[in-house]
């Protein structure tokens, strides 16, 4: 499907979209048709003297979008201490697409056949600006760069995260490496200008190597060939990256890479979950290859200043798919799992503190493309996909308050904060 130069918001549509505003916690559910699921007394939802606080989001992003079939909705966050998340548009566009935060508060990639394709959130529009790609693959944000990868050519786009502020119509200026075979892979870049980049072919991922600039080439500083299955990335304080493979993570940092084994043969970690101010990072983490459904049980510990990596096994209770962590208020992890809870888990030591509902409970999906509930996080405030209610919640993760409810026409999937 192609797009006009620049994609309008479909009134007759985003006239059909309903706004639920929850008074409380207790009136989301209902709104939601959620029933809170039965955990063990010690994750039970803890009520907090500061409930009634004044909800000050001002500092975060005030725009999301999320993916339904056919379509992109875009949300209006910046009155969510009033109880308001409210759709401003939404934009036709190819049946399934995936969403990446550009970086600078306002933009997003969606990632279609044709590359990645610009949106302008503020406009809930297509700006007809797209990064060709004939696989668009991994987007990364760090130091002040946005870096693309291509699965389809291995090429990698360097682009300046502000690149986009004074015109979003017009290809800004970029750098670009092409790795030596195509692959899915991952690029980041470091804030003295090193490349780390994944190595790999299209049948086999084995590892990174970091590259330094030099004139009109890129030399090659360190490099490791021990990570199968390379997949992911994340940065930690320091700069410390780290990286998933099948039988643990590879960590890059002070300029060297070192690899932490798993404690099983086959111990995959496939996404790296960071707060840049904190040395400890948390993986997925699955030990049957074989394994039917996406449904997980435990997760990566893994403490980039120590070096070490260990797994932590979840209560029964708690099941999450690689859409359901993220990190949030005091470097905390947050899950989101089939329960219909949100799980606040210690990222040193894996423990499991207070949850508190927010969803109906639900299912392993049975493909990974196919909607289930989601979580996005910007500062304190969580965003949190339900398709079964074909809704989109806003949380207060350090109250466990549901602030508002924005119920769609379409069922959600993927979605993204532009945050900066």
């Amino acid at each position: 499907m192609t797009h006009p130069e620049r994609a309008r918001p479909r009134a007759s549509r985003n006239a059909r979209l309903l706004l639920t505003v929850a008074a409380s916690a207790g009136l989301a559910l209902l709104a939601s048709g959620c029933t809170a699921a039965a955990g063990a007394p010690s994750e039970e939802h803890a009520s907090h003297a500061d409930a009634e606080h004044s909800h000050d989001h001002s500092g975060g992003a005030e725009r999301l979008a999320v993916t339904t079939a056919g379509g992109i909705t875009v949300l209006d966050a910046s009155e969510i201490s009033s109880g308001s998340l409210r759709a401003t548009g939404e934009i036709d566009t190819e049946e399934f697409t995936r969403l990446n935060s550009f970086g600078d508060g306002q933009h997003l990639l969606v990632t279609t056949s044709r590359g990645f394709e610009v949106l302008d959130t503020a406009e809930a529009t297509l700006t007809g600006l797209v990064f060709p790609a004939t696989a668009a693959g991994h987007v990364v944000r760090h130091a002040g760069k946005t870096v693309l990868f291509d699965d389809g050519t291995g090429r990698t786009t360097i682009l300046e995260t502000d690149a986009l502020a004074a015109d979003d119509t017009a290809e800004p200026d970029q750098r670009e490496y092409t790795a030596q075979d195509a692959h899915h892979g991952v690029s980041i870049e470091l804030g003295d200008g090193t490349l780390l980049t994944t190595v790999g072919t299209a049948d086999a991922r084995t590892g990174a190597t970091a590259l330094e600039p030099h004139d009109d080439h890129w030399h090659e500083h360190a490099t490791s060939a021990d990570c199968p299955g390379i997949h992911g990335e994340g940065t930690a304080a320091d700069e410390a990256v780290v990286f998933g493979c099948e039988d643990g993570a590879l960590l890059f940092r002070d300029g060297e890479f070192t690899k932490l084994s798993a404690p099983d043969a086959f111990g995959r970690m496939g996404n790296a979950f960071v707060a840049e101010d904190s040395p400890l990072v948390v993986g997925d983490y699955k030990t049957d290859p074989d394994a039917e459904g996406y449904l997980l049980s435990a997760i990566t510990l893994i403490d980039t200043a120590a070096g070490t990596l260990t797994v932590a096994e979840l209560p029964e209770n708690v099941r999450y798919t690689f859409r359901d962590v993220a990190r949030g208020p005091e470097g905390n992890a947050y899950i989101l799992s089939t329960d219909g809870s949100i799980h606040v888990v210690d990222p040193k030591t894996g423990a499991v503190g207070e949850s508190f509902p927010v969803v109906a409970p639900w299912e392993g999906p049975t493909e990974w493309q196919d909607p289930h509930p989601a979580i996005v996080v910007d500062g304190d405030i969580a965003y949190v996909t339900e398709p079964a209610a074909q809704a989109v919640h806003a949380v207060d993760l350090t109250s466990g308050e549901t602030l508002a409810t924005a119920t769609l026409d379409g069922v959600p999937n993927e979605i993204a904060v532009a945050a900066g």
